[in-house]
């Protein structure tokens, strides 16, 4: 299996000094004395599956604490948002000047555990307020991804722990805009964060669900 150029959006899971763009916060940075104890960015779950599928991430779009939706934790502002990110690379014309075969999305964490509005799915006629609540900015972002990326293969990972609302929401998206889905379980955290362990954990499942569901 391989992915090619892969672009992942995500939130601190994703992060590590050096592999995320400049100014955007990290969460994970080998210097915590205690764990979770990762120690270099080879140890997160997007590298360790780049390195077994032959695939290549080109921009890991990883904001530690950030949300899909443009509701965000109070220390942020919109701009950390995965929409407005997205909405950057477009601006850029990152995406008309690299090829993409595979989007990650590994989010909503912060959106459940800030109590973000959860809203109901949504599937177009997106106004602005509809994207301060998860679920019409996670179609919205779905949406905006297969516009400007014809072809690119989707995939949503989502996390432990979620309330049953946006995973239920995060299904019915995935099935509307038939993109690949990842339901992680029994990943090991400490501080609500993978450990090494837990990172290959979410390696191992998203190979093991993918090919399943080939």
């Amino acid at each position: 299996m391989t992915f090619g150029n892969i672009v992942i959006f995500g939130d601190s899971y994703s992060t590590f000094p050096g592999v995320v763009p400049k100014d955007f916060h990290v969460y994970y940075t080998g210097k915590r004395t205690e764990q979770p104890d990762l120690q270099s960015a080879e140890q997160l779950w997007w590298h360790r599956l780049m390195t077994e599928t032959d695939s290549r991430v080109i921009q890991n779009n990883s904001f530690s604490g950030s949300s899909i939706c443009n509701t965000v934790r109070e220390w942020l502002d919109e701009t950390s948002s995965f929409l407005s990110r997205f909405d950057h690379l477009v601006q850029e014309g990152f995406f008309q000047e690299n090829e993409v075969n595979t989007v990650f999305i590994l989010g909503a964490t912060n959106d459940s555990w800030s109590n973000a509005p959860v809203g109901e799915v949504q599937f177009d006629h997106f106004e602005k307020q509809d994207l301060y609540s998860v679920l019409p900015a996670l179609c919205c972002l779905i949406a905006r991804m297969q516009a400007a990326i014809p072809g690119v293969r989707i995939v949503q990972v989502v996390n432990t722990g979620l309330k049953d609302e946006i995973v239920a929401g995060m299904k019915a998206a995935s099935e509307h805009f038939k993109t690949d889905i990842v339901f992680l379980h029994d990943v090991e955290k400490i501080a609500g964060h993978p450990t090494v362990k837990g990172m290959e954990q979410i390696k191992d499942q998203i190979l093991e669900q993918l090919t399943e569901n080939r």
